[in-house]
């Protein structure tokens, strides 16, 4: 009688059935979708936070030229405040919007102490209101050497404040030595800027007295 093959058991599986090297190829593929799938999902998380990154750095910079910009512009501002503050303080000192008659005559005083000139009186006279300034004058009586009044003058032409000297009548000249003595009587105009409210004075009567 001839021998038969064995057959395989009726309740095996798909898998058991197929040969080794279709295990093999299989195993294979599976480590292969395995991998693949591991290197898209890692690859793709890794890209989307690259990216991410990338777009904040991008942001970061931006903002960091724009604080740049921002500090620039608030430098030249802060600059261009100081300057026309201290343009202001210097309109001020030559052209204040006060009379200031205290300072007025302090200025005065000390031009004539530094001149060897005394100051013996002083009377502020009427404002003037012009257009876009004011005069403030003062009627000054000095004494003192020709030469000493005449730096008293100039003194005066070197203030900060403008200041004008008008009328200056020489009196009583005294021969001392080499030198001679005068009594002076002059008007000292100063100025400052108008206000809200002052009025221009009306145009004086030909002859009046300034």
């Amino acid at each position: 009688m001839a021998a038969t093959k064995p057959r395989p058991a009726a309740g095996g599986s798909a898998l058991d059935r197929l040969p080794p090297i279709a295990k093999v190829g299989l195993a294979t593929f599976f480590v292969a979708m395995l991998g693949v799938l591991y290197f898209v999902v890692f690859y793709g998380d890794l890209q989307t936070q690259i990216e991410s990154a990338v777009n904040q750095e991008g942001a970061l910079k931006q903002k960091l030229a724009d604080a740049e910009k921002s500090k620039v512009e608030y430098q030249k501002d802060l600059e261009e405040k100081t300057r026309r503050e201290q343009t202001a303080r210097e309109q001020k000192r030559i052209l204040p919007d006060d009379p200031e008659m205290p300072a007025f005559l302090s200025a005065l005083q000390g031009v004539a102490t530094i001149s060897g000139v005394n100051l013996t009186a002083w009377s502020p006279a009427d404002e003037t209101i012009e257009e876009f300034y004011a005069k403030v004058p003062m009627k000054l009586n000095l004494t003192g050497k020709f030469h000493q009044i005449a730096k008293f003058f100039h003194g005066v032409g070197q203030l900060d404040r403008i200041i004008n000297i008008e009328n200056i009548a020489l009196k009583n000249p005294k021969a001392n030595g080499d030198e001679v003595d005068v009594e002076v009587e002059c008007l000292a105009t100063a100025f400052r800027s108008t206000r809200a409210g002052d009025k221009k004075s009306p145009p004086k009567a030909p002859g009046a007295p300034k």
